[in-house]
């Protein structure tokens, strides 16, 4: 998915390992990689894994370092007990369905144990254990997703909903493709101009729109009063182009793109 700093977690008792999903954005750039594990550590965050729950990249070295955490807390050994139970918790629809799915698939060669989508809310309540994995015996609770009681900025905000995290209705697919046109036009990602087959990058939304709209048929008819009575009218159909657009971006078709570029590339703040 397209990244913008959003991770599931594993939640341990006295720790927590943080699991990015390996997106296009890092796929050939190790140095997002790296910065992204500078920033999470300048916030006290450690035990960074970026995987690939569609490839199952990197996930056997999950609950070995899993293991490690757990049996290094003091509280491991007030008990007897010889299995581990975690908690996978993070924002909407970031992928933690499907961690517990690739777990599973790599460690007990099983189907899927938890239903997965490509929208938030799938999760909709907290479920009973599921194991992961037989040596050694540890079992994961899936949750919902869970996003802070308030978002620091509106860039933010259009940032989590280009990820998905909420539902694009209550933003506005033309909201968030307008911010999706803008973002890309930033960072000079003109890989829309050619997956459209455009005329060349452009700044407006309802004219880039307009034009996707023409090339994939999406159009409507669309009654207009005149003088002489009504006229049904052939108009582009805006929405269904900001999904298109939506969608493709969502996708990769549009080539690795980092939402959270200016948040790395800030200098770290200076400890008071």
């Amino acid at each position: 998915m397209p990244s913008a700093l959003g991770f599931p977690c594993l939640g341990l008792q006295t720790n927590t390992v943080l699991i990015h999903p390996g997106s296009l954005a890092l796929a050939n750039s190790p140095l997002f990689a790296e910065k992204i594990i500078q920033h999470l550590e300048g916030e006290g965050l450690k035990n960074v894994v970026f995987t690939n729950c569609v490839r199952d990249e990197n996930i056997k070295q999950i609950i070995p370092m899993v293991r490690g955490l757990v049996e290094s807390s003091y509280r491991y050994h007030r008990g007897e007990s010889l299995e581990y139970c975690a908690m996978v918790i993070g924002i909407p629809n970031v992928g933690k369905s499907s961690l517990i799915n690739a777990l599973r698939r790599q460690h007990l060669r099983k189907g899927k144990a938890t239903r997965v989508g490509g929208e938030p809310g799938i999760t909709r309540a907290v479920m009973s254990r599921i194991q992961v994995c037989e040596r050694p015996l540890m079992f994961l609770l899936d949750t919902p997703g869970v996003l802070a009681p308030r978002i620091e900025s509106v860039e933010m905000g259009l940032k989590l909903a280009l990820c998905g995290t909420v539902l694009d209705h209550l933003v506005g697919e033309e909201t968030l493709a307008d911010y999706l046109l803008y973002t890309l036009n930033r960072h000079q990602l003109f890989g829309y101009v050619q997956h459209y087959g455009l005329d060349g990058a452009c700044d407006d939304i309802a004219s880039v729109l307009k034009q996707v709209a023409v090339r994939l048929g999406k159009t409507q008819k669309v009654k207009v009063l005149t003088g002489t009575g009504d006229v049904n009218v052939i108009q582009p159909n805006y929405p269904a182009a900001a999904r298109d657009f939506l969608r493709t971006f969502r996708s990769g078709l549009l080539g690795p793109v980092m939402l959270d570029r200016d948040v790395l590339q800030r200098p770290p703040l200076a400890d008071p």
